[in-house]
């Protein structure tokens, strides 16, 4: 039954993060991005089943990316990264409630921060690095942060998700 359960839970979140990034296909690529769906990020803190569910949405996400095959490949791997690293700090870190959940937030921020630009960067020929790195880095830090904190507060706050 957990299983079932697990599986149900990815293929939810899969669906959210690809729903919310079609629907919003305007404001979802490039390095002037608000990707709504990152908000989504949060949920490794509460069960593991979210790492699959996230990356197998944003692979099916960037199938609509401009930037071809390589943001599917190198874009979603970020992903994955990312969630891996928010539930390895979540589970692992020793300190308050808010500042593990501070340090929680920050792989989705970084991983792509650092991966899209060098992704356009090395793929698209873009020189613009450190432009794109900033500008992706304030657009994931509102995702993340103004989208995934009450996300975080309305799950924990439901208690319907056990850690």
């Amino acid at each position: 039954m957990k299983s079932t359960i697990a599986l149900a839970r990815s293929a939810i979140i899969a669906a959210l993060y690809f729903t919310l990034t079609y629907f919003l296909q305007p404001i979802s690529f490039g390095p002037l991005q608000f990707r709504v769906a990152e908000m989504l990020t949060i949920l490794p803190i509460f069960m593991p089943e979210a790492i699959v569910g996230l990356t197998l949405g944003c692979a099916l996400a960037n199938l609509l990316s401009p930037f071809g095959w390589y943001d599917m490949l190198f874009g979603t791997l970020a992903t994955f990264a990312a969630s891996v690293a928010t539930r390895l700090l979540w589970r692992r870190l020793k300190v308050g409630e808010k500042a593990k959940l501070a340090f929680s937030l920050l792989p989705p921020i970084v991983f792509n921060a650092i991966a899209l630009p060098l992704i356009w960067l090395i793929f698209a020929s873009d020189i613009a690095f450190f432009i794109n790195m900033g500008a992706i880095a304030l657009s994931q830090t509102g995702a993340v942060c103004f989208l995934g904190i009450p996300l975080y507060y309305a799950i924990k706050n439901t208690k319907i998700i056990s850690k």
